[in-house]
């Protein structure tokens, strides 16, 4: 895991709930650093695989390791091998890792093993939690309940608890004052972690956060306490479907007609059925892509549209998407998605999920 002149290479943690930009942020970290000659190795994770955040993070020609079927937590042995097998192929001084969206309790799951069990080899960061400011307003108090379920609202709450740094994204949606009114809530209702208000998209105010990633360390802080049964209450109130889907248009088409109206119409059946997006993902791969050729669209509210964040430059006669999770909040009678638990630490937690 040795980066340039024996330094040990950075590892950044961008946590954050479903649909808060944790992808976007992550490319434009990635983009920010490879732009300085600094070599960089990316991890995704959900609960799925062959995922769009992967082809979304290897269309823009970084190394992207993907760990499936469970959090980093359950599964903390592969993220380890993740940052082997992508220093096996080149040294990477920074690696960024993001984990599925509904884990929280990384400080002590993943945070503290990766400190105590590789420290002569990684340095590990501050905990970055991002929040989409539209859906924070909800859950700190100042506009009416959101869309989700308390048990959902208790697994975002506990994600900003052991936040280092509660990243604000998507202000450019905000008014200055509308911003601040929100950055000031937070911070007193999180008083542990430093707030920051950035907006990925337009590249406003990101270097301060950038800087405290880069060369910040995490806080001390004593471990999260989390209910655990309120925990999987949570999650079991999210419903998970991952698809992969081939696709063959007659004449050919573009990627927003056949993306975009995919997501349309899924977001008005669910609005419909009054079920909540928490996030939702469709990328397009044409079966004659050359390398890196990619379409993929996000849909992060039900009332937002859809929003195509990798466009391709020519019509598509056939193609397919890989498998990824829509994530709406489902009928809280189903039953919840099962994963395995490997760690110690994390046993009770993923055995409850």
């Amino acid at each position: 895991m040795a980066a340039r002149g024996g330094v040990r290479p950075r590892l950044i943690l961008i946590g954050g709930f479903l649909g808060a930009g944790k992808t976007t942020a992550v490319r434009r970290l990635a983009v920010h650093l490879a732009d300085q000659g600094i070599r960089v190795g990316l991890i995704s994770n959900d609960q799925g695989r062959n995922l769009v955040d992967t082809e979304v993070l290897r269309s823009g020609g970084f190394a992207t390791e993907e760990i499936a079927g469970g959090c980093f937590c359950c599964r903390f042995d592969d993220l380890v091998g993740a940052t082997k097998r992508l220093s096996s192929v080149l040294p990477i001084d920074v690696f960024i890792a993001e984990p599925v969206g509904s884990c929280t309790d990384l400080g002590a799951t993943v945070v503290a093993p990766l400190r105590r069990l590789y420290g002569d080899r990684l340095d590990v960061a501050p905990l970055s939690v991002l929040l989409d400011p539209l859906r924070a307003e909800a859950l700190i108090g100042l506009a009416d309940p959101g869309p989700f379920s308390d048990e959902v609202d208790y697994i975002r709450r506990k994600q900003l608890e052991e936040a280092d740094l509660v990243v604000i994204t998507k202000i450019d949606l905000l008014t200055e004052a509308r911003a601040t009114s929100i950055s000031d809530a937070l911070g007193r209702a999180f008083p542990s972690a430093e707030v920051v208000a950035v907006s990925v998209r337009e590249g406003r105010n990101l270097e301060p956060w950038f800087e405290r990633v880069l060369f910040g360390s995490p806080g001390q802080r004593p471990t999260l306490t989390v209910d655990y049964d309120r925990y999987a209450r949570g999650e079991a109130r999210l419903g998970w479907l991952n698809a992969t889907v081939a696709v063959v248009a007659r004449p050919s088409v573009g990627d927003d007609a056949l993306l975009g109206r995919l997501a349309g119409a899924i977001r008005e059946r669910l609005g419909a059925a009054a079920i909540a997006v928490a996030h939702l993902k469709a990328s397009l791969t044409p079966d004659d892509a050359s390398p890196g050729e990619v379409a993929a669209i996000s849909l992060v509210r039900n009332e937002a549209a859809p929003e195509l964040v990798i466009t391709l430059a020519r019509p598509v006669a056939s193609g397919r998407g890989p498998r990824r999770s829509s994530n709406p909040a489902r009928d809280p009678r189903a039953p919840g998605p099962h994963r395995v638990a490997p760690s110690p630490r994390s046993r009770r937690k993923c055995r409850g999920r």
